[in-house]
């Protein structure tokens, strides 16, 4: 079963590069974005919070978008250099029709913040550094394409 579906996937991306190439930036919307930081309870004794985000993507162009994927990296608000990233397959060989809109996807950042005083605090301390997140899209054999960049607000978000 495993060998059929992995060469339906090859075949599949093989053909998607043969088509008119997308331009993501275009092509791609990213709709109802929401950020915050999501509680993952206590670890090693302290409570710890990490950045997320949870988007939808609609495809405003007129091509199905096959092995579509966004990998969102997550940055400090006063730094260049990536401190974590996450990473979703959005459509595998089935694609993302043309006028369709994908389901929900959250991607939260395995790196965040610890404390031992209570979470909605921990957005209050002065210590507590806030961040940004960028989305990068990409489908078949196109390069990755930056989609997005939001900050990730500070208010705290539960499951």
């Amino acid at each position: 079963m495993r060998g059929p579906f992995g060469l339906l996937l090859v075949v599949s991306v093989a053909c998607a590069a043969c088509g008119p190439t997308v331009d993501l930036t275009k092509g791609l919307q990213v709709l109802d974005s929401s950020t915050g930081w999501a509680d993952l309870g206590i670890v090693n004794g302290q409570n710890k919070l990490v950045p997320s985000i949870t988007f939808e993507l609609k495809n405003v162009s007129d091509q199905k978008l096959i092995a579509l994927q966004v990998n969102a990296v997550f940055r400090k608000i006063d730094s260049t250099e990536e401190w974590a990233s996450g990473y979703v397959i959005v459509a595998q060989s089935e694609g993302l029709a043309p006028g369709a809109t994908s389901r929900a996807f959250t991607i939260q950042s395995p790196l965040g913040h610890t404390g031992l005083q209570p979470r909605a605090e921990m957005l209050k301390h002065a210590q507590f550094v806030d961040a940004k997140v960028d989305l990068f899209a990409k489908y078949g054999s196109v390069q990755w394409t930056r989609v997005g960049e939001y900050p990730v607000e500070r208010r705290l978000l539960t499951q």
